[in-house]
Formats: structure tokens, sequence, C-alpha cells
């Protein structure tokens, strides 16, 4: 299936791009995070949430969404 994958903040500098689509064959979030994994090796060092359809959802959550973004933490008060 392909799905975008949106990126914010530092995960734009792993990443050098904001928004991609990639064709994904898996069925979980932890697998999708691998394939990125591998073609970010930085981005392993991130910290960051994920979130599928604008919800933050874990690693084990099945992709069913075509939207996925990497969010890094947000510092507020």
């Amino acid at each position: 299936m392909l799905i975008t994958i949106k990126y914010f903040g530092q995960i734009v500098e792993a990443t050098q791009k904001e928004e991609e689509s990639l064709e994904f064959s898996g069925t979980l979030v932890s697998e999708l995070m691998e394939q990125l994994y591998k073609k970010y090796a930085s981005l392993e060092r991130k910290d960051f949430k994920v979130a599928q359809n604008q919800e933050l959802v874990s690693l084990e959550t099945q992709v069913s969404g075509k939207e996925i973004a990497l969010l890094p933490p947000f510092a507020g008060g």
C-alpha cells in the first residue's frame, strides 16, 4: 500500500524531507519504522512519537491509514 509519511521538527533534519510517499507491504507500525530506519539511519537516535490519521499510536498498531506522522517532543508550559 502507498502511504504518506510526514516529518516534523528534528525529524525533518534527519530525513531532509517534510513529507514523502512510500510503498509499504508490512502490517505493523514497527515494521514501517524498521523500513524507515534502514533508509534514514540517524532516525534511530531521535526521540519521537508516531501518529496515524492524526492519532498517536504504538509500535504494535496495525498500519491501516494512508497518513503517518513522526512527531518530535513538544515543549510547552
